[in-house]
């Protein structure tokens, strides 16, 4: 094989003893499980709001951001679930560019696994004792989420790996919410056969283990837009296109039927102001019919501090250098906009 083993990294059973979670905090991941998986069974009205920035880049940023989320949540808690985005995983269509901080803990420094490994679990635990919010990350590489496993309140397995059978198998054996996006193509036969797999009983290897799981009956839909053969955006978070995923539902056998709308990526052309008129459009949808109000459980936003993006090396605290993300202040309105629909 072309590979240089550089070093072999320890397990994740070794960095979680190493890197524990406390007990409080433990009871603290349970209590927001539970509230989440209340608004996909159907059990809770709220909405939930998956918001943060395109891809978590430097601690003290992130952190300050998800401080700024905890103290929103106390003002719409009885209307909305806020669980911020910290990604640490960042998909990349060439293979080039910044590939989150499990890769480069710091992206002007060299890549660095296994601090990157100790840098996103550490970020991750800060989140919770910082701000008592739980937060979501990209199941970019399935054997890599036994490193986070109890920390994460959300996972979404993304448009270019909802495919792949190695990520449908390790969804169903999450216990979770895992959001399935649709493909790039914007094929949503793809997505619901990934939903499909997701929630049924598998056995499958698994970081050298023989494995079976249950299934996950909280695994549902992400639409995120797609792209045509001309590279033109498509955007699926219309009337039409909701109306068109409950008939999808309809036709299979799938629990708790659910849609989270990803309100960037194609849907919005990457043009990230349009996020608000996305969002509101979608809750315009919800009040003119009961079906698409009890499918649609919530929102995905790309936010940082500062509104844009900017390339490795400018320096500009709190701004995102991945895809453009919403600034706190219009992403703030935005969440009492939504929670005053609701």
């Amino acid at each position: 094989m072309n590979m240089e083993f550089i070093r072999k990294l320890p397990v994740p059973k070794e960095l979680k003893a190493q890197f524990q979670l406390p007990e409080k905090l433990v009871a603290v991941k349970a209590a927001r499980d539970a509230e989440i998986q209340k608004v996909f069974t159907g059990e809770s009205s709220k909405k939930l709001l998956i918001i943060g920035p395109c891809s978590a880049d430097r601690e003290d940023a992130v952190l300050d951001y998800t401080s700024r989320l905890a103290k929103v949540q106390e003002k719409v808690a009885d209307k909305l679930i806020l669980i911020p985005r910290i990604y640490t995983n960042k998909p990349r269509t060439t293979g080039e560019g910044y590939k989150g901080m499990v890769h480069q803990p710091d992206p002007e420094k060299k890549e660095d696994m296994l601090q990157g490994l100790i840098a996103i679990r550490e970020l991750h635990t800060r989140a919770i004792e910082q701000t008592g919010l739980t937060c979501a990350d990209e199941m970019l590489y399935p054997e890599n989420h036994r490193y986070l496993s109890d920390l994460l309140s959300y996972v979404a397995v993304g448009a270019r790996s909802v495919e792949n059978q190695q990520h449908r198998l390790t969804a169903s054996g999450l216990d979770i919410p895992v959001g399935m996006k649709n493909p790039t193509g914007g094929d949503l036969s793809v997505m619901m056969n990934s939903m499909v797999a997701a929630q049924a009983s598998h056995m499958f290897l698994y970081r050298g283990w023989e494995v079976k799981t249950k299934g996950n009956p909280l695994a549902h839909a992400i639409l995120r837009g797609a792209v045509d053969p001309l590279g033109r955006t498509l955007p699926n978070y219309h009337y039409e296109d909701l109306m068109t995923l409950c008939e999808l539902y309809a036709k299979k056998s799938l629990q708790n039927p659910a849609v989270i709308v990803d309100s960037n990526h194609s849907n919005s052309g990457k043009k990230y102001l349009e996020q608000v008129r996305i969002c509101n459009e979608v809750l315009h949808s919800c009040r003119h019919s009961a079906d698409i109000n009890r499918l649609v459980k919530g929102f995905m936003v790309e936010s940082y501090i500062e509104d844009g993006s900017q390339k490795i090396g400018e320096g500009v605290y709190g701004k995102s250098i991945t895809d453009p993300c919403l600034g706190w202040e219009k992403s703030e309105r935005l969440i009492y906009e939504i929670a005053d629909q609701l």
